[in-house]
């Protein structure tokens, strides 16, 4: 597989947490203005976010990783899969990448460009919800990538379809998605003041999630080689 510089995976990190970020804000507002049935809305916001996931995971999965998450790249840059500079690189343009994309759905809905969130998401089942999102998520793309490597981009799209529904705080899972939906003031959106919260629980169910797949799948990153065995006498 080619490998690509780092300035042509950072454009890729950024474009593809941007498009994701805007799918999963403007499919908030558009779902909120076709209708009043919080159900049917979250519904449209999830196959949204699922379908866009799968698309960019394609296409950019082969020049980036499709990471489009600080979690993800961090659980990278401990498997050195990825270095110390390039994940903070990578975590860096994830963020602005987010923020971008929050603006950007914001203005093809005609709405102030930057917002604060009012929505409340806090408390213990909220973080629990965030772990376990977060858990699963980087588990399925490690074993994915362990067993199906092909397939990652629909285990990724079918994993969040469910967890938007059986979480608590519909799946964020991304720390570079919650501070860009602290921005919109929308049916994506959550507190400024709940994100240290969110953001502390998704990057420790992704580091439990690295510690079970290295256990499980017998990972070679984490096992000695056996002592020699003492010559017949």
């Amino acid at each position: 597989m080619t490998s690509f510089p780092l300035s042509r995976r950072l454009a890729a990190e950024a474009l593809g947490t941007a498009l994701l970020v805007a799918t999963v804000v403007g499919s908030g507002i558009m779902a909120d203005r076709l209708t009043s049935d919080t159900a049917l809305a979250l519904l449209a916001n999830t196959l949204s976010t699922s379908a866009i996931l799968v698309a960019l995971i394609i296409v950019l999965g082969p020049i980036s990783g499709a990471h489009f998450n600080p979690a993800v790249s961090l659980v990278f840059t401990i498997r050195r899969e990825l270095t110390a500079m390039s994940a903070l690189s990578y975590i860096i343009v994830q963020i602005l990448g987010g923020i971008t994309g929050t603006i950007l759905a914001h203005a093809m809905f005609e709405q102030p460009l930057l917002q604060v969130s009012t929505t409340i998401r806090s408390g213990g089942a909220q973080w629990l919800s965030e772990v376990i999102a977060a858990f699963g998520l980087v588990f399925i793309i490690l074993t994915g990538l362990r067993f199906r490597s092909g397939a990652v981009s629909w285990l990724v799209g079918l994993y969040i379809t469910a967890a938007y529904w059986f979480t608590a705080s519909t799946s964020f899972a991304n720390p570079a998605v919650a501070i860009a939906r602290s921005l919109t003031n929308s049916f994506a959106g959550i507190r400024p003041v709940d994100l240290p919260g969110f953001i502390v629980a998704e990057i420790l169910g992704a580091l439990l999630a690295l510690m079970l797949a290295q256990w499980l799948l017998m990972d070679v990153r984490n096992l000695r080689p056996l002592p020699e065995k003492e010559p017949m006498p």
